[in-house]
C-alpha cells in the first residue's frame, strides 16, 4: 500500500492532499492506502479519510511538529514507511510536501519525482518549467517518492469504508529541530487568493514603486481578481512574496 502524507488545517485535510490520495490509489486499481498526519488536529482530520480510500490513518502527535519542522517530519515519514514496509510515498506538491520529500530523498539517497500528474507503476508524468511542458520519466528506486501537482488530479470521495485512526508518539532527535517554523504571519485579510483566483492582474518592475501598484489594485478590485507581481517586485520589497507568480512563486 502507498503511504500518503496528508496535510491538514483546522481539523480537516487539505484539498491538495485529498488529490494526492486519489493519485496514490490509481497506482494500484481499487487499492486502499495508508495515510500519515502530523501535529495538532491530526486525529480530527483523519476521521473522514475512509471515504478517500484510506485503510489506516497514522497520526504522529508531538508538540514539536506544529506548526512545521521539516527534518522531524522527514524522519517520521521514513520511520513510518519502514514500519509499514511500503515502497511508495506520496505527498501533495505544496511547499510542505516538496520540502519534506526532498529531505526524505536526501536522507535515503533516492530519486524524487516532484509535480506528478499521472503515474503507472514506476513510470510517471510530471510538469516541468512552471507547467509549460510534461515529462515522462521512469523511477529506479527501492522506494518511490513523488509529489502530486495541485489541482491536476481530482479528489475522489467514493469509498464507504472507515479509516482506522492510530495515534502514536514519535521519537524526535534535537538535530531534527534545528529548522523550524516558529511563527505564521497572516496574509492581509480580504481580496482573492492567487491559488483560487480565476483572473490575476500582475505587475512588474514597470510599476516603479509600491505606490505604483495602486492602479493595479484598483483594476483587480473592479474585475474581482487577485493581484500578482514578479520576483523583482518582491525582491525590492514592494509586494509580499505571497503575491509573486511564476516558478519561484505561485504557479497559475
Amino acid at each position: 500500500m502507498p503511504l500518503v502524507l496528508v496535510e491538514h488545517a483546522g481539523g480537516a485535510p487539505d484539498d491538495v492532499s485529498l488529490q494526492a490520495l486519489a493519485l496514490a490509489r490509481s497506482l494500484e486499481s481499487g487499492a486502499e492506502v495508508e495515510a500519515l498526519l502530523l501535529g495538532a488536529g491530526g486525529r480530527d482530520a483523519a476521521t473522514g479519510l475512509g471515504a478517500h480510500g484510506v485503510a489506516t490513518a497514522h497520526v504522529a502527535e508531538h508538540d514539536a511538529l506544529t506548526p512545521f519542522a521539516p527534518d522531524a517530519w522527514a524522519r517520521i515519514v521514513i520511520e513510518t514507511a519502514d514500519r509499514l514496509g511500503t515502497t511508495t510515498v506520496v505527498a501533495a506538491g505544496t511547499d510542505v510536501g516538496n520540502d519534506v520529500l526532498a529531505r526524505v530523498a536526501a536522507r535515503l539517497d533516492l530519486p524524487f519525482a516532484a509535480n506528478v500528474v499521472a503515474a503507472d507503476g514506476s513510470r510517471v508524468t510530471r510538469t516541468r518549467w512552471g507547467g509549460s511542458l510534461l515529462e515522462e520519466a521512469q523511477l529506479h528506486a527501492t522506494r518511490e517518492l513523488l509529489t502530486v501537482t495541485p489541482h491536476a488530479v481530482a479528489a475522489q470521495a467514493d469509498c464507504s469504508g472507515t479509516a482506522t485512526v492510530e495515534p502514536f508518539a514519535p521519537v524526535i532527535d534535537d538535530s531534527d529541530l534545528v529548522v523550524r517554523v516558529v511563527e505564521h504571519v497572516a496574509a492581509p485579510a480580504g481580496g482573492v487568493s492567487l491559488a483560487e483566483a480565476k483572473v490575476v492582474v500582475s505587475g512588474g518592475r514597470g510599476a516603479g514603486s509600491a505606490e505604483g501598484f495602486a492602479v493595479i489594485e484598483e483594476l483587480a478590485a473592479l474585475l474581482g481578481a487577485a493581484v500578482g507581481c514578479s520576483r523583482v517586485v518582491t525582491s525590492a520589497g514592494w509586494r509580499p512574496h505571497t503575491d509573486q507568480v511564476g516558478q519561484t512563486g505561485t504557479k497559475i
